[in-house]
């Protein structure tokens, strides 16, 4: 039953499943897998878990191939023609945003069985072009005109402006992969990954990558700037989702899940693209003091350390299992991946009662969530 206190209410939107697959680097283990084979398999063993029908399908996706890659990833999975599927793009905070839409979904009545997450494929992403033939890596966050810099060198500008050194952003980073290692050799990662054909595990972790090290590697995006190839995160394949379900219908499965508490979307300027998080963050209603566990996407180790000391947030309690720098940033999976992670540390490994999950996102974009167990 519910906890004391826990505030939920028969309509509060409860995650009772969470898988991903393993995470690839770009042109690595999951170079020929479409977008929508990736969510496919993790529909697919979830799908069972809603105790009832599949009502909408919902996934975050940034890269394309467009054609609304949620349906068609639903139909890959076998859920049937009568199961929607809806495609969500808030640039990298998309798989939360897909999350919280469900949840929207589940508050007005609706359904009372979603499966939200996101999916990326930059392997098999098509090539983007303007209509006169000039080739572009991204779309723009702001208008023709306004600032609106490259990730890579926002987050070196935002690191500058915290008063951030190499030094810290990569004992973070080399903490990141450290903890992603020890994560898979002791099996924690087990549970959480459908396997996509013969992948079974994350291809990024490094061991060994010390501080020492990691002091190696050159500026990556600035001169003379902290950020290099080491400390930021990488380009990457993967696909993430939950089951979400209203309060009274756990019950009536008679399973512990983990109960959305509040989530709070905010803006920031697009220039300041790194830091969306904190003005979110700052918004979240009935924040947990004292967290068991938080889980916020390490895009680029200065920017995630400049939102944490923002937010007040201390940079050992987050990512306890490694975070994006060590697991991989596939775009729009990485909200869920969140999730993923705070469920199985929450709920399947009784580690903790209360989480939080929060990412910053391109164009000046924050969201961030607050999670209870509940059983």
């Amino acid at each position: 039953m519910t906890g004391p206190g826990s505030g939920t209410t028969a309509d509060t939107p409860v995650v009772v499943a969470a898988r991903r697959t393993p995470i690839g680097t770009a042109g690595g283990a999951l170079r020929a897998v479409t977008v929508d084979a990736l969510a496919a398999p993790v529909l697919a063993a979830l799908a069972g878990t809603l105790g009832g029908p599949v009502d909408d399908v919902l996934l975050g996706n940034v890269f394309g191939p467009g054609g609304n890659p949620a349906r068609v990833a639903a139909l890959a999975a076998g859920l049937g023609d009568d199961v929607p599927g809806m495609t969500v793009d808030r640039q990298c905070a998309s798989g939360l945003a897909a999350i919280l839409t469900a949840a929207a979904g589940i508050r007005a009545g609706d359904g009372a069985g979603y499966l939200a997450g996101g999916a990326e494929s930059p392997s098999t992403a098509p090539a983007r072009m303007w209509a006169d033939g000039t080739a572009y890596t991204r779309a723009p966050f702001a208008p023709a005109g306004d600032p609106d810099p490259d990730m890579g060198p926002a987050a070196d500008d935002v690191a500058d402006r915290a008063g951030l050194s190499r030094r810290r952003l990569d004992a973070f980073a080399a903490r990141s992969h450290a903890r992603a290692v020890d994560a898979q050799r002791s099996g924690r990662f087990g549970d959480e990954l459908v396997p996509v054909g013969a992948v079974l595990t994350d291809e990024r972790p490094r061991d060994r990558f010390t501080p020492e090290r990691l002091a190696r590697f050159r500026p990556a995006f600035t001169p003379g700037g902290v950020h290099t190839a080491a400390n930021s995160c990488g380009v990457n394949d993967g696909a993430a989702a939950v089951a979400l379900v209203p309060e009274w219908r756990r019950r009536e499965l008679g399973v512990p899940g983990l109960a959305l508490v509040s989530a709070a979307t905010r803006g920031c300027p697009p220039a300041d693209l790194g830091l969306g998080a904190v003005p979110a963050l700052a918004a979240l209603r009935d924040r947990p003091k004292s967290p068991d566990a938080v889980e916020f996407t390490e895009a680029f180790a200065g920017q995630a350390l400049a939102c944490l000391d923002a937010a007040g947030i201390d940079e050992h309690r987050v990512s306890p299992d490694g975070g994006a720098i060590a697991l991989g940033h596939p775009w729009g999976a990485s909200g869920t991946v969140l999730v993923v992670r705070l469920f199985h540390r929450l709920v399947v490994q009784g580690r903790g009662e209360t989480g939080i999950a929060a990412l910053s996102s391109g164009g000046g974009l924050g969201v961030a969530t607050s999670w209870r167990v509940v059983r």
